[in-house]
This record gives C-alpha cells, structure tokens and sequence, in this order.
C-alpha cells in the first residue's frame, strides 16, 4: 500500500505563529491569567493542548476581571468593537490575528468609508465572517454560496449605491467563489464600480489545488482536521468530488473501523489547523 501525503498539509503560517506565539506568552508570564478569546484555531487536540499549557479560554471579554492578564486575539480575528472593551479593560492584548485576515479588516473599513456596498462570500456563523463583518458598515450582504447572489444583487440594486466591494473569508472554496464571481459580472450593470478581490490566502489555494489533484489518482481519501473547521470541511469537499471514498477524521481512533482490503493508494491531506502529530499518528496507524 502507498500512502501519499500532501506537501501543504497541517499548519499553515498564521496557525503555526498564533500556536506558538500563545505558548511563548504562557511561558514569559510572571503574574496573572492568560486568556485566549475565543478557540485561538479549530482544532480539538491543539486546544486541549493549549489548556494544559495554561491557557484559559473564554468567549465574552467580560469575562476578564484581572488587570494583569494577557488576552490572547484568536488567529480568526475579532469583531472591531472588542478591541475597545479590551483597552478600556487595561489588559496586555497579544494579537495573533492572521495577517491576511487584517488584511481583508482594513481593505473592508477602507471601501465601507469610501461608500461602497460590500458582498463578503464566507460562512455566516465563522469566527472570521463574524469579525470582519463589523468592518463592511452597513451596507454589505453575506453570501455563503451560487443560490445566494440572486437576493444580494437585488439588495445592492434597491440601496442605490453605485459601488461595489466583492471579498472573501480566506478559507473559502476556490471553486465558489470562481462560479460567483461570473454570476456577479454577468448580473450587475456596467454603471456599477464593481471590484472584486481575491482574499483567499495563496495557502488555501495551493492546499485546495493539491487536494484536487491527489484525490483524483488514489483509491482512499484522508482528510485530517477538526470538525468545527471550515477549511477541512472544503478540502472534504473537493477530494469528495473526486474520489468517492473520502473520509474526514480529527484523529486515528476514527481509523478503526474503517477497511483498507484491497486499497493500493491512500492519499493523506490535513486542514490548516492540523498539527504534524494527528498527522505522524494516523500514517503510523495505517503503517501498523
């Protein structure tokens, strides 16, 4: 049996700098609690892990009561408004928000400010879409996937706004948001100012692209990530469409039950959230 492993599985950079950025503040601090606000990534092991190191985790910023503290910004990023409920606080802030995520909060604060009307293609309950949500103003509609741009348009048409911001949540299936945006050229008029970005991390697009091609030339998928993960329930997606026997696992304990009689191919992908350990467990269980 061949197991192939992609090169682009488990973490990516800003996973693996808010992982380790967040361990290094649990060692460095002398007084106080290190929170975290909100699942710093979704990844079951990788926050049980975090806990044990010292960690605590909450979802409220009320919930902070010690001046002392360091509160962690999760790598998904937060909703504008807590920034403030953080400084006002007087709390240590160590912000682990992906780049490219800040990226997509300022380019969204910028084109609100200049009067466009923002479309955001993502997952309507995502920490991600939910912070950079508080960016787009209030002219803005969320579309999760083709069925949605036919009651956006229509929004953008009834508020008489003449510009038009299309962006993305970084994890979002490229395949997606190639078939909407064609919808949205072929749909809006050419009075419009219509501008549309590509915010989909070059990582997603080269893990996605990968998990494309290695599902069509193995007999057994593997797709390795947390359940809560939106980048792993796209990378499932995509291997499904090519290989039928494609099987989305967080750890190997899912791996018992499964066959492997006459399977000469395994082809092994892991979401961005994944560490190298679910990774390494599950090979050596199959190895086994």
């Amino acid at each position: 049996m061949e197991i192939i492993v992609g090169k682009t599985a488990g973490f990516c950079y800003g996973v693996k700098r808010a992982v380790e950025g967040s361990i290094e503040q649990v060692k460095n601090a002398e007084n106080g609690i290190v929170y975290c606000l909100g699942e710093i990534v979704h990844n079951k092991q990788v926050i049980c892990n975090l806990e044990r190191n010292g960690i605590k985790f909450i979802e409220d910023a009320n919930e902070i009561n010690n001046i002392n503290s360091k509160v962690i910004i999760r790598a998904h990023g937060i909703e504008k408004n807590i920034y403030d409920i953080l400084k006002n606080k007087k709390v240590e802030m160590m912000d682990y928000t992906c780049p490219n995520v800040l990226k997509i909060h300022k380019m969204a604060e910028e084109y609100e400010r200049q009067g466009f009307y923002i479309f955001l293609l993502g997952t309507e309950n995502h920490p991600e879409i939910i912070g950079t949500k508080s960016y787009c103003g209030k002219n803005f509609s969320l579309i999760k996937d083709e069925n949605d741009v036919d009651i956006a348009i229509q929004d953008f048409v009834n508020s008489k706004i003449k510009k038009l911001l299309v962006i993305s949540q970084t994890t979002y299936n490229m395949k997606k948001f190639e078939n909407i945006k064609k919808l949205i050229e072929e749909n809006v008029n050419n009075d419009i100012e219509l501008i549309i970005k590509n915010t989909i991390c070059l990582a997603t697009e080269q893990r996605q692209k990968e998990t494309k091609e290695l599902s069509s030339k193995v007999d057994m998928m593997l797709i390795i990530g947390g359940k809560n993960s939106s980048n792993t329930k796209k990378l499932f997606e995509i291997a499904s469409e090519n290989c039928k026997n494609t099987i989305c696992i967080e750890t190997k304990d899912e791996l018992e039950k499964v066959k492997f009689d006459k399977i000469l191919k395994i082809g092994i992908m892991a979401g961005a959230s994944t560490p190298q350990k679910s990774i390494d467990e599950v090979i050596n269980y199959i190895n086994r």
